[in-house]
């Protein structure tokens, strides 16, 4: 029986009094009786300096660990994100918390949205972020952004962006859940923390103790820690403490577990204006991961010479951007062209919709070339982040967007939001219908070819040591007059893709996105 009082120290932020008062609240229900105590620290005292001005380690938890260490509190509750990768000499961390969604939020005044661009801010807008890590893949995604600092608790930040001194801000979205804020006033972007890649242990609260005290571990351990959180948090953390960094390094970390498997996501930036690295792995073995992602980043590592890529690329593409800056050089062109089956959509197929599916870019721009009079509330679903920004150049936002490679996974997460209903499908002829079959007999599918593909004469053979494929159709164009250099490596966009080259034998990488920024990180993630 635990009959001690307990003082839990935390700073006074809203955020930082809403997850001590959850702390206290959780050990109440288990008739541990606690009392609150704040303690300001040098990251709340000092507003006017950016964290990578700040001098030290620890400028949200120091004065916290202090008290700790002189016995005038006996738990510090702290956002697990802003500690040090060490803990102080007889302090330990007795219990990580569940974890809230990492992801970040952008969020963006309403007159400032532009839905045409990524991210749907302004081009040219100002967006204000105090961390290098977000503003290194912001600047990646949208380099016409000016990033601006911004420092202050949330509810300040916010209101800094109410008063348009940003056009758009960026928070972590455990923070505003937490604190169950109305964000209707503004348009809310959400980027998936595969998508920016979040701060290591972002969204999980760290309760720390005094190494001795015993006693209190075992009431933590059993009252709040989660194990399988703080199995993933290790990864992020021993990663960041491979790097040597603290808040103010460009790097973020992320790492979950999926169909049993260890996903890690890594992106590292030499400062917040540089272009980020990004890898991806994935693994059945846990151990040894942090070490075994260092060597990637090593300056003195060695990438290919060359890539090609059945697509064409404008200059500002994230792919080519991220490619050339590791010294390789590109050959983008596609080998197959596409053109229209249909130049007149009958409305009557339009009447009573609920859902549009795409599933490729080219069926987002044929289906909206035959000028489709939609229904107001037409819900638009679409299988990647390429159709998702295709939609938007266009002026319409996705209300599903499927995540990842697995088009098994997307059909059934989009089924579940439209079964029984009326669903379309634009697509190229002889799509393989992959949603179409995971979705129930009482939903009406409507399928729709509005665009084929045609291939081109006699494809040169490409000379680069990766050669990336962008559809079966392009895979074909290819190998109808070109062998197969077993010493190039082959990655392959999409499962339709890469089921090509399974008939053929042949190795293949599959990214865990079929975007660009997948794109980039399979061919980081190569090592030749």
């Amino acid at each position: 029986m635990f009959d001690r009082k307990l003082i839990i120290g935390t700073r006074g932020s809203d955020l930082a009094l809403w997850q001590a008062n959850f702390v206290k609240d959780r050990l109440a229900e288990n008739n541990i009786t606690a009392e609150l105590k704040i303690i300001k620290t040098q990251g709340d005292r000092i507003l006017h300096l950016s964290f990578d001005k700040l001098e030290g380690k620890g400028f949200f938890t120091k004065e916290l660990e202090e008290e700790l260490l002189a016995g005038t509190i006996d738990l510090a509750v702290h956002s697990h994100k802003d500690l040090p990768t060490e803990n102080p000499p007889g302090l330990i961390i007795a219990a990580v918390s569940e974890r809230e969604d990492p992801a970040d939020i952008l969020l963006v005044l309403k007159d400032c949205v532009d839905v045409h661009q990524k991210l749907s801010v302004k081009y040219g807008g100002i967006v204000g972020t105090s961390s290098n890590r977000r503003k290194a893949q912001l600047l990646a995604m949208r380099p016409d952004l000016e990033i601006q600092e911004l420092r202050g608790n949330v509810p300040t930040r916010i209101g800094k962006l109410r008063d348009e001194a940003y056009d758009a801000i960026m928070l972590a979205k455990a923070g505003v859940k937490r604190l169950g804020i109305d964000l209707s006033e503004f348009h809310v972007e959400e980027l998936a923390a595969t998508e920016l890649i979040p701060a290591p242990a972002q969204g999980v609260m760290a309760i720390q103790i005094r190494e001795s005290d015993t006693e209190l571990f075992d009431a933590l351990q059993s009252v709040l820690h989660n194990p399988e959180v703080e199995q993933e948090l290790a990864v992020e953390r021993n990663v960041l403490k491979l790097f040597g960094g603290g808040c103010h390094l460009p790097l973020g970390c992320y790492c979950r577990k999926h169909d049993d498997k260890f996903q890690v996501f890594v992106s590292k930036a030499d400062d917040g204006d540089g272009f980020p690295d990004r890898l991806f792995l994935e693994t059945a073995e846990i151990e040894g991961l942090p070490e075994k992602i260092l060597p990637y980043f090593d300056k003195e590592r060695k990438f290919c010479s060359s890539v090609f890529i059945s697509r064409d690329l404008s200059e500002q593409s994230y792919f080519r951007r991220a490619i050339e800056k590791l010294g390789i050089q590109i050959d983008a062109r596609s080998l197959i062209r596409t053109v229209p089956v249909i130049t007149k959509l009958d409305p009557f197929i339009l009447h009573n919709l609920n859902w549009v599916f795409f599933s490729s870019k080219n069926a987002v721009e044929y289906f909206f070339e035959l000028e489709p009079l939609l229904p107001k509330s037409i819900k638009f679903g679409v299988m990647g982040r390429g159709s998702e920004e295709k939609l938007r150049q266009i002026g319409h936002f996705a209300d599903y967007v499927g995540e990842g490679i697995d088009t098994a996974d997307v059909a059934e997460h989009f089924a579940a939001l439209a079964n029984g209903q009326t669903v379309l499908f634009p697509a190229a002829e002889n799509s393989m219908r992959s949603v179409q079959q995971a979705l129930s007999a009482d939903t009406k599918i409507i399928d729709l070819p509005v665009y084929e593909t045609v291939m081109q004469e006699e494809p040169e053979a490409a000379t680069a040591e990766i050669l990336i494929f962008t559809s079966p159709s392009n895979v074909d164009a290819y190998f109808n007059v070109n062998l197969m250099d077993p010493a190039q490596k082959i990655i392959a966009i999409g499962k339709s893709t890469a089921k090509k080259f399974q008939e053929m034998g042949v190795p293949y990488i599959l990214p865990f996105s079929p975007d660009e920024i997948g794109l980039a990180e399979a061919v980081f993630g190569i090592t030749i």
